[in-house]
């Protein structure tokens, strides 16, 4: 049987879905660490009969008040969605994060959303979590106002991986720094790219490596550079292998960010497709080619490379 989760714009929610168990947060990429705390949700799920709800807000509340930060998500949202369910949520709401939202105090937020709208009974926040107007509310305020309206807070300790907190921030840190097996191992699966293929300037095919062109819109850039992929075609059962580039194309003097990926053994038009890019490997950085020539020979051994990997 397939699993439903219910989605809602607002906090306006069905009654059978309150007195639920309710965790607020980003969760982006949901890392080990925010699995850890799905699982714990869980025990209280079947402990107490209750449902899973999450509350989350786009765009992220770090993006919305700097707008200059362009490339941050370790995941999209479609992808938030799917991973969520996945670990057992029963309803989502995705919640518009704007200036009216900004300008709730902690207080309203306690008062008006979480007990009144929501009414939660077992609130799942991490240690650091912040809320509210300026940021003022925080876990000491929620704590003190359990009894008043009737709802218990649970803060499970972080988890520690060599001495490090498991944080999205850490994951996005070793993405930039290229080490991408370490930010798989904290995802508990590959890196993902979600993006739709779009028309290029065709100088892949020009010379003889015909590449789609994915958009990669607010992703995290991880470190430019070659890398081993596995392609899913989205609403296909297809799994295919390749090889991206993920940088500026410096051969070319490409000003702008671009993942292409070239497709092994495959033929066939993907504009428009959405598809969705697995990294599986980092092969090298990116570098510029004194020449076309150069550049199609380091391509044949990199090509080489990646058949390997994925073999």
């Amino acid at each position: 049987m397939v699993r439903k989760i219910k989605f809602y714009s607002n906090f306006k929610i069905s009654k059978k879905d309150k007195n639920s168990i309710i965790l607020i947060g980003n969760f982006d990429g949901l890392h080990i660490g925010h699995q850890k705390l799905f699982n714990i949700a869980k025990i209280y799920k079947k402990k107490f009969k209750k449902k899973i709800g999450v509350v989350t807000f786009e765009p992220m509340p770090k993006m919305y008040f700097n707008k200059n930060l362009k490339n941050f998500r370790i995941s999209n949202l479609n992808q938030k969605k799917i991973l969520l369910k996945n670990l057992g949520v029963d309803f989502l709401i995705i919640k518009k994060f704007d200036k009216k939202l900004s300008k709730v105090q902690s207080k309203d937020f306690i008062k008006n959303i979480l007990h009144k709208k929501l009414g939660a009974k077992y609130i799942f926040v991490s240690n650091n979590f912040r809320f509210g107007n300026k940021r003022k509310g925080n876990v000491k305020e929620l704590i003190q106002n359990e009894k008043k309206f009737n709802y218990k807070i649970i803060k499970p300790k972080p988890l520690i991986l060599n001495n490090k907190v498991i944080s999205s921030t850490l994951i996005r840190k070793k993405l930039v720094e290229g080490k991408l097996h370490y930010a798989n191992k904290l995802l508990k699966r590959n890196w993902s790219i979600e993006g739709k293929v779009k028309k290029g300037r065709q100088l892949g095919k020009k010379i003889g490596f015909p590449t789609c062109n994915i958009e990669i819109d607010d992703y995290i850039i991880s470190k430019p550079g070659v890398y081993a992929v596995k392609i899913h075609i989205n609403n296909s059962n297809k799994i295919l292998k390749g090889i991206a580039n993920l940088g500026y194309r410096p051969t070319f003097n490409q000003k702008k960010i671009l993942l292409e990926v070239f497709i092994f053994n495959f033929s066939g038009n993907l504009y428009n497709r959405v598809l969705t890019i697995d990294f599986i490997h980092f092969i090298r950085k990116e570098k510029k080619f004194k020449n076309i020539n150069y550049l199609k020979k380091q391509i044949r051994a990199d090509l080489k490379l990646v058949r390997r990997k994925l073999n």
